[in-house]
């Protein structure tokens, strides 16, 4: 069975990473998409939060679980039995990032192997950022997020 986790922030989940996500879902058996815990950084939602509507956000991927972790991605990859990293790419500027991320990695360990994948147009101008700041203008967020986050987001105002 192939495993990818398809780590990151998800804070909160888009369209955009919903895209990368069910492409993940057609190529490997398992997908589990986990939310990393930064201690260095004050998330807009909490992880538990997070977790929860990507959850409600995924019911329809019969492959694909939600799942959060602590420490070093590839760590958590070893310990869930995944040979592959999902990264998604939105725009040529995402790629430095994320090959350097990606040789690091692979510096830590060899049998891990990341896999680049990249939205669709109408999603590369969506950032959990951009949502975020939408929202905190008054915006309508509903175009850029799926059902139960717009829903949650909008009901905390």
């Amino acid at each position: 069975m192939k495993i990818a986790i398809y780590p990151g922030s998800f804070d909160p989940i888009t369209y955009g990473h919903l895209d990368i996500l069910k492409n993940a879902a057609g190529i490997f058996d398992k997908v589990i998409i986990a939310v990393a815990h930064n201690g260095a950084k004050n998330g807009f939602l909490n992880v538990e939060e997070r977790v929860r509507l990507i959850r409600e956000s995924i019911d329809d991927i019969p492959n694909v679980e939600a799942d959060s972790f602590e420490g070093l991605t590839i760590e958590y990859a070893k310990k869930m039995g995944a040979t592959v990293l999902i990264r998604g790419l939105r725009a040529v500027s995402d790629f430095e990032f994320e090959m350097q991320l990606s040789q690091t990695n692979s510096a830590l360990c060899d049998e891990i192997k990341t896999v680049f994948l990249t939205t669709k147009p109408e999603y590369n101008f969506i950032s959990s950022s951009t949502i975020k700041e939408i929202l905190a203008n008054g915006g309508d967020i509903s175009k850029f997020v799926p059902e139960p986050v717009y829903n949650y987001l909008t009901s905390r105002k």
